[in-house]
This record gives C-alpha cells, structure tokens and sequence, in this order.
C-alpha cells in the first residue's frame, strides 16, 4: 500500500522520487524501492521523522504506538502524519504521537494498487485545509476520495476496506458457476471480473439506481430474470447485511483493542 501511495504521489507530481524518504526495516524493500523509484531509503525511522515533515504511516495496526513513540520527541506543530492502519482512532494517534503534530486518518482499499482505490478519510481538528487538500490530490490520484466524519468509519471499513475481499468472493462463485456450465477456465475470469468492472464503472458514471437498472436489464420472462428470481428466494441479501456487520464489529474491536 505505502509503495502505492508513493507511486501515485510521483507519477501527479506531488514530489519529485529524490524528495522522498522510504523508511523500511526490510534491506530487500529499501533496496526495491530505491532501484524502482529512486527515492531516499533508510532504516531509521527517527532520522525519517527529522528530515520530513509530511509522513505516511502505512505500518501494521499493533506496530503504530511504538513507531509513534519513537519519532515523538522529534514531532512538530510543523509536521502532518497520514496514518492508514486499521482502527487507529485520531485519539489513538493523538495519544501516541502528542499533541503537536496535525492528523489524517485515512482508510483506503486495495484496489489503490490499480489507481481504482476507494480512500475514506478524517481530520483531527488543528488540521490546515491544504493539508486536506493534499491528502484528497495524493489519494485521489489513485481512485475516488470521500470524506466523512470518524463515527462512520467502522462502516466504511467494512464496505470500502473489506469491500475489494467480498466483491472477489462473489466472483469467484461467479465463476465456480460458470466453470460449472462446462465454460472454459480462462473465459469464466474474463467474463466474470470484465462484467463486474464494467457494472461498477457504469453505474458510478451514470448515477443510475440499482434497482431500476436490474429492472433495465432484467427482460420480461428472460434469462436475467430467471437468476434473480433464484437470488430474490436466497437469503443473499441477509448474509451481505450479516457480512458487512461483522466487518464492522471487528473495526470497532481494533479500536478498543
């Protein structure tokens, strides 16, 4: 995710690859990344912290508060920290970086690795508007940026955040489907992800109500409309309620965690 990121942040020319600093414990992601890149690498992340004053927190949830403990004697008013781990609160962050420093949470989703990511994102309250700005050009460079308050970010993790794992759950029972009606293997994946993407990307385009556009597609007595039938007997509708509650309940443990 953070190689991502940084991919997006040099190809719109927020920076330039030799203005930023990649800190890794990992000698063979350093190396990687300043070969693919060319940007500063380094394993100290103190050292990081004193030389940058935007950083991106792209680490493991339970690695955070001892990351933010070690950088925050050198933490400033002048510094602006963009974490993206997963039930980190603004409080959270506030209490383990100190009061200084100015906050972004953002939760993004996978798909950032295709520049078709789906980015949430919250801001402590001694936050700059450009500093929204800035976080709403670099995440939006790779897919679509929404901000909304932190009450509701349990919810957006589930659907945005764990939304890409669901999506390629159904597909592969899509496929499975296919694979069942005796299609070949490679024609199943096309068929099944091309048709997932061009639904998403069309109904975000138009605008256009879910419902209606099944009514659309769904012709008197035809095919679509014999699938639905099948799935409006299911209990789909529930299990995707029951799925996305489940999600949300876990963020909210991270949380409390």
């Amino acid at each position: 995710m953070a190689e991502a990121i940084l991919s997006a942040a040099v190809e719109i020319g927020i920076c330039s690859p030799w203005e930023v600093t990649a800190c890794d414990i990992a000698a063979a992601r350093r190396k990687l990344i300043e070969k693919n890149y060319g940007a500063v690498v380094t394993d100290s992340a103190m050292q990081t912290a004193k030389n940058c004053k935007v950083l991106i927190l792209a680490v493991k949830p339970q690695d955070l508060d001892a990351l933010l403990r070690e950088i925050r004697p050198a933490l400033t008013e002048k510094h602006l920290l963009i974490s993206i781990a997963a039930g980190k609160t603004l409080a959270a962050l506030k209490k383990a970086a100190g009061g200084k420093p100015r906050l972004v949470r953002v939760m993004p989703n996978l798909a950032l690795l295709a520049q078709e990511g789906m980015s949430v994102y919250c801001a402590a309250k001694n936050i700059k508007a450009a500093d929204k700005r800035l976080a709403t050009r670099l995440f939006g460079s790779a897919g679509a940026v929404l901000e909304l308050p932190e009450k509701h970010f349990d919810a957006a993790t589930a659907l945005s955040g764990s939304g890409p794992a669901f999506v390629a759950y159904f597909m592969q029972a899509m496929i499975e489907g296919a694979l069942a009606l005796k299609l070949p293997a490679d024609a199943a994946v096309l068929l099944a992800s091309q048709t997932l993407i061009g639904t998403g990307i069309y109904l975000q385009n138009t605008g256009r109500d879910t419902a209606e556009f099944m009514q659309a597609v769904a012709s008197p007595q035809g095919t679509t409309a014999a699938g639905l039938a099948v799935l409006e007997l299911s209990d789909m509708r529930e299990v995707v309620c029951k799925t996305l509650a489940a999600a949300a309940e876990r963020s909210a443990e991270l949380k409390r965690a």
